[in-house]
């Protein structure tokens, strides 16, 4: 099973990139650093070391990129050591492409966090009611919504098979939930054991890969 990490970032944005920062700081201090999604680049000022370069089509990046429509990121091959994506490629339809430009443009490390987006469903679903972000039939059509619907399981699997299909190797795969209450979570993990407990409570899946030098 996949170890689980407690956090406190919840669903805020800046906060989350805090944790970034402060997580993967070995993989990103003194380091040549591509934000993939970016939006208002919070890390450029949290990786003060960093040679950093943020791309996005809104908020505030160094490079405006539509990467929904977008069939190459405009680099070189391996042209940084770090590229990071954070909870951006299930926005996109071609998720794939842009999986593999990730990998491409790196010569060292990737890292990628995708949500767990059976979590959020869950309890709208369970109680017939509700609705929740990113998902639904809306009257116009959307600024940005979720191309795709997974879980934790199919999330690590994907990130498996590309050890073989694109040339990397998994450095650590792990999860992230709220801190919650011991009891409660002692309950939880009692009734739903392994990957069921993951498919249901845990926030979001993330990876670091290595490339492989012949990559």
């Amino acid at each position: 099973m996949l170890k689980i990490e407690k956090t406190t970032y919840g669903n805020k944005r800046e906060k989350r990139s805090e944790y970034v920062a402060q997580r993967f700081s070995p993989l990103l201090d003194k380091r040549k650093v591509l934000d993939v999604g970016c939006f208002n680049a919070p890390l450029r000022k949290l990786l003060k070391d960093a040679d950093y370069t943020g791309v996005d089509f809104v908020g505030t990046p160094d490079i405006k990129i539509n990467l929904q429509q977008c069939s190459k990121l405009p680099f070189d091959d391996n042209s940084f050591e770090s590229v990071i994506c954070i909870d951006v490629l299930e926005h996109l339809d071609n998720l794939h492409i842009i999986f593999k430009e990730l990998i491409r443009v790196s010569n060292k490390n990737v890292i990628i966090s995708l949500p767990n987006c059976w979590r959020d469903a869950r309890m709208k679903i369970e109680r017939g009611t509700g609705s929740f972000a990113h998902y639904g039939l809306q009257s116009e059509t959307p600024k940005d919504r979720h191309r795709w619907f997974f879980n934790i399981s199919q999330a690590h699997q994907f990130f498996k098979d590309h050890e073989k299909i694109s040339g990397v190797s998994i450095e650590n795969c792990f999860v992230t939930e709220k801190k919650k209450n011991n009891l409660i979570s002692f309950l939880r993990h009692l009734r739903y054991p392994g990957e069921k407990y993951l498919n249901r409570y845990s926030q979001t899946i993330w990876v670091v890969y290595s490339k492989n030098k012949n990559t």
